[in-house]
């Protein structure tokens, strides 16, 4: 609701372009319309026919809907760092923007005829319909090379394929609205039924191919070695694809064979083709753009577990693993094979304790040459290493370990 007084604004000016004379035996403005509002942009703010201002409702809350989750997108864009995820927010970027317009192109077919009016209508519909469908196409594209194990086109080449395809389309539009229009003179809002769903066959045969991409993905996963993970995308996909299919059925249907039967009465086909779009933009956004933003944001398994492993602080008070008991020398010989664990790779060094250290610097010496006893001072180490004074004080000769030495006896 909060787009509909800008919205009538800008129709309001539209029409101020292409309005005749106007009578002055004018129509009393409906309940909730003041009396400067144009007749035909009435049922935009007609409190009295409801189904109006529901659908104008609806229509504002998808438009909302679409513009929170591409700005969810771009704001989250520098957390997808997986090339393969990355490479599907330009085209779902664009599904939106068309999503966006889908509903505005609603709230046109709901107001009154007019020349300007009717050339946007033709000229849009098979536009913002083949950029949606454009965009499940390269999606299904997308899946499928990532499906069996290859890598995924960048997101520039996916959206520069999507809006080559939505060309055709728009190209199409313009040739039909030049020949009827402008060379053989016809009103823009004089045209039959047959020619509007023909000028969007070709609209349908990118949502024919995009179904049949989702589907194989979504029951094969590619073929041979395929990637699983990719299968649930699959299924999003086809499911968007087989109800914009049913939705196409049912509005060509009652287009079509609904405007032969009945042929009295008010015009009834044109709110048909605004319900068709608003449902069309709810249905891409539940189906496709919802599941496909929480696919693309979400962190994987592998790589969470990786990065609580990385960033887990060791307990260097966790009591709960304790180190295997000691070894002695006769249960493991020097030439046996050195166990895995770190903490037991010299086990003979745990089976001194600092006291009996302490002792034996106490109560060790050696003689100095002349029948005298040198106090030992402390060890370097358990391993007796004799110093170069040691050397000098002896002779020359390397002096023998003290006996009461608690360290490998290696003399």
């Amino acid at each position: 609701m909060a787009f509909g007084p800008l919205l009538l604004f800008f129709l309001s000016l539209v029409g101020c372009c292409s309005a005749k004379d106007k009578s002055d035996k004018a129509p009393p403005p409906p309940r909730g319309c003041g009396s400067g509002v144009d007749p035909t942009y009435r049922v935009l703010c007609d409190l009295e026919s409801v189904w109006g201002v529901v659908l104008e409702a609806v229509a504002s809350g998808g438009v909302i809907a679409a513009l929170v989750l591409a700005l969810i997108l771009l704001v989250r864009l520098k957390t997808v760092t997986e090339p393969s995820r990355r490479s599907g927010v330009g085209p779902l970027l664009l599904l939106l923007a068309g999503t966006v317009g889908l509903f505005g192109l609603s709230l046109v077919f709901m107001v009154g005829r007019s020349e300007i009016l009717c050339m946007v209508r033709r000229c849009l519909w098979g536009l913002l319909f083949g950029l949606c469908f454009s965009c499940l196409l390269v999606q299904g594209l997308r899946l499928r090379r990532l499906a069996r194990g290859k890598s995924s086109p960048a997101g520039s080449s996916l959206s520069g394929l999507a809006l080559g395809l939505t060309l055709v389309q728009g190209i199409v539009s313009a040739e039909w609205l030049l020949l009827t229009v402008a060379r053989e003179g016809h009103a823009a809002c004089d045209y039959q039924p047959v020619d509007f769903a023909l000028a969007c066959s070709y609209v349908l045969g990118l949502l024919l191919t995009a179904a049949g991409l989702a589907l194989a993905v979504a029951l094969c996963g590619g073929g041979t070695g395929a990637e699983p993970r990719w299968r649930c995308n699959g299924v999003w996909l086809f499911l968007t694809c087989l109800a914009s299919l049913l939705l196409w059925v049912i509005w060509l249907v009652l287009y079509l064979y609904g405007s032969l039967t009945v042929t009295t009465g008010p015009r009834w086909d044109e709110p048909a083709l605004a319900i068709t779009l608003v449902t069309e933009g709810w249905a891409l956004l539940l189906f496709h753009a919802i599941p496909e933003t929480h696919l693309c944001l979400r962190t994987p398994a592998r790589q969470s577990s990786v990065t609580m492993a990385m960033t887990r602080v060791p307990d260097y008070y966790d009591t709960s693993h304790q180190p295997p008991p000691p070894m002695h020398m006769g249960e493991q010989g020097y030439d046996s094979e050195l166990p895995s664990s770190p903490g037991a790779a010299f086990p003979e060094n745990h089976a001194y304790s600092i006291e009996g250290h302490n002792t034996a610097v106490r109560t060790s010496g050696y003689t100095n040459g002349q029948g005298g006893v040198r106090t030992g001072l402390p060890f370097r180490s358990h391993v007796y290493q004799p110093t170069e004074m040691a050397l000098l004080m002896n002779g020359g000769t390397i002096p023998t370990a003290p006996p009461n030495f608690t360290g490998r006896q290696l003399w």
